[in-house]
């Protein structure tokens, strides 16, 4: 699936509705009105200009009037049904408290809405902000909170012919570390622009002699291997909380899992990532599991993740599937992010308590092949569930031609890798700890909530 190209498209379909008169540049709007150097630069500095600027990974920039002036009616359309920025969640229902949060708030859609219906005005050019600086294009996202990362690992080139079936490239590298030691940050990308093209999604897997790596309930006899981290379009990087990590052992290896598929041009790039280490001599008291969440049932073979799972998306129709983990540990649940293919419409994650309760913990009804996005609960948001929970994950599946990322409505769809396949869980970092702990946090957690509410 070719995700900056999907992006123009549907871009310029909906750019076309504007007259080329647009072009001009308004000096102007009726008093009261936003302009574009008074109040939606700023807004596009803050949430757009990351992604829309030269040489970066969107299909058009949004740093000068003149460059945005043309897509005025398509941005609205576009932030109005909140696909832009995108940042799909139900922030109505469940968790609504997130770290990395880059979502317009209403004020700022209503804002972009009114600009544009007044004729998307400049205004006086002294209003304009100072230009943005941005980090260079090969700067960790990491860097900015955390300096370089102490380790930088990368798969082996592997080159994409312009027409191909997709391919998935799996092999190891030595990480080589001669001491046990703490991660307290990960960040998984492509290596360069090229890789942004190719690169459907990566799997970082942790290869090492480590049963406690894996975790709580995991069959060790399934030679399972623990995950480490995931990049898809929209992911960043994973930074533990205060006082967790993973452990990486001497000889341990990265697994590689990558997803490329061809763009129509000959490309060749590679993977890496970069890990962030606690002083030697730390040793934070929790470890972190990087967790699939199954919205799909099936049988596992000896292979985790190769196994026949069930799938069965007739054709001209609005499928759903769901499963249900236990948690062997009491546990925090540090972020969400989802994962389907191009029939992917909606995912739910709930928790439903050993007392029977249910607790909504996300919703997403919007969900977009071409984003990926990974949200990133606040601390005091993260929930906290007793052992014995169950962890409920609904996805569901639009295979009619209503879903406008559906390749061919007419086609029976089942369970695999390819994009035109499907597959459906909820990638979670989870913090496992005693019933103790849990407990102390609990009380803890209350305690502020109180205070804050005084």
């Amino acid at each position: 699936m070719k995700h900056r190209t999907s992006l123009l498209t549907a871009f310029s379909a909906i750019a076309l509705l504007a007259p080329l008169a647009a072009m001009a540049a308004d000096v102007a709007g009726p008093a009261g009105q936003p302009t574009f150097a008074k109040d939606i630069a700023p807004i596009l500095q803050e949430r757009c200009q990351e992604c829309h600027r030269k040489g970066a990974m969107a299909p058009m920039s949004l740093v000068t009037y003149e460059e945005t002036r043309p897509w005025a009616r398509a941005i609205k359309q576009r932030v109005v049904t909140r696909q832009m920025p995108p940042w799909h969640i139900d922030k109505t229902v469940g968790v609504k408290k997130f770290k990395n949060d880059f979502s317009l708030t209403d004020e700022q859609i209503n804002t972009i809405s009114r600009w544009v219906d007044s004729g998307a005005p400049q205004g006086d050019l002294k209003d304009m902000p100072a230009a943005k600086t941005f980090r260079a294009d090969n700067e960790w996202n990491g860097t900015k909170e955390m300096g370089p990362p102490d380790l930088i690992i990368r798969s082996k080139p592997y080159t994409m012919p312009a027409r191909h079936q997709d391919v998935w490239w799996r092999e190891e590298s030595a990480i080589g570390v001669t001491e046990p030691r703490w991660m307290r940050a990960v960040e998984v990308r492509p290596g360069g622009t090229q890789g942004l093209k190719i690169t459907h999604h990566a799997v970082a897997y942790l290869a090492q002699n480590d049963p406690k790596g894996l975790a709580p309930g995991t069959d060790p006899t399934l030679n399972a291997r623990a995950y480490l981290m995931e990049w898809a379009i929209g992911k960043g990087y994973d930074l533990y909380r205060p006082d967790s990590g993973k452990l990486l052992l001497p000889g341990s290896k990265i697994n590689w899992d990558i997803h490329y598929h061809a763009v129509g041009e000959e490309l060749t790039d590679l993977v890496e990532i970069g890990i962030w280490l606690y002083p030697k001599g730390q040793e934070p008291k929790y470890r972190t599991y990087l967790t699939g969440f199954q919205a799909v049932r099936g049988f596992e073979t000896s292979q985790p993740g190769r196994g026949e799972r069930l799938i069965d998306i007739a054709p001209n129709t609005i499928s759903q599937t769901d499963n249900y983990t236990v948690l062997k540990q009491a546990a925090m649940l540090e972020n969400f992010q989802p994962h389907m293919h191009l029939r992917g419409k909606a995912m739910s994650v709930e928790a439903i308590l050993p007392d029977g309760r249910v607790e909504q913990i996300s919703h997403i009804g919007n969900f977009n092949f071409n984003w990926m996005t990974n949200y990133i609960y606040e601390d005091d948001a993260a929930p906290l569930l007793p052992k014995g929970t169950m962890i409920h994950v609904t996805a569901w599946y639009d295979n009619t031609r209503a879903n406008p990322r559906n390749p061919d409505p007419d086609q029976w769809v089942g369970f695999g890798d390819r994009t035109v396949d499907e597959m459906g869980h909820a990638w979670m970092n989870v913090t496992y700890m005693s019933d103790e702990e849990y407990n102390s946090m609990l009380v803890k957690r209350k305690q502020k909530m109180q205070a804050s509410s005084k």
